[in-house]
């Protein structure tokens, strides 16, 4: 069953997003998909390609050719794509609203709410989405680590 962490709260939703998967990719040798709306992941790009060199993080769009999709460590998908459709299972980083299609393929979920009003409500449906189907769901709250 696919491991779910709840992480909330989070002052910068985008920041802490390209730090994870930095570290995911370069620390841990993980395979990711990011899924979230087009704008989201325009800005997930820019950040990506901001990193300096030794932290650089290969990636592309789901949309890309299948061979380049195969071998870059970082896939960005746009909400409602079915990430099952993907070739990467180990980690997969939600930052959109909706529960990600396909997301119980995957080794891993990392689900990532800010503190503004509307994405906690949101993020309060994707959790009750979760534990109703009997996930067990790894919180980190951001508000009590700082």
């Amino acid at each position: 069953m696919t491991e779910i962490g709840f992480h909330y709260n989070a002052p910068d939703k985008l920041n802490y997003a390209c730090r994870l998967v930095r570290k995911a990719v370069n620390a841990r040798g993980l395979r990711v998909v990011v899924v979230g709306d087009p704008q989201t992941l325009d800005a997930v790009d820019a950040a990506l390609w901001q990193l300096s060199p030794v932290d650089f993080v290969a990636h592309c769009r789901a949309d890309a050719p299948a061979h380049v999709v195969a071998r870059s460590p970082v896939v960005l998908s746009a909400d409602g794509a079915d990430a099952a459709s993907l070739p990467h299972r180990e980690m997969l980083v939600n930052l959109g609203l909706e529960v990600p299609a396909g997301f119980e393929r995957y080794e891993r979920m990392i689900d990532i709410v800010s503190a503004e009003a509307n994405d906690r409500q949101v993020g309060r449906s994707r959790w009750r989405h979760y534990a109703d189907r009997g996930y067990t769901i790894q919180p980190h709250d951001f508000a009590k680590s700082s």
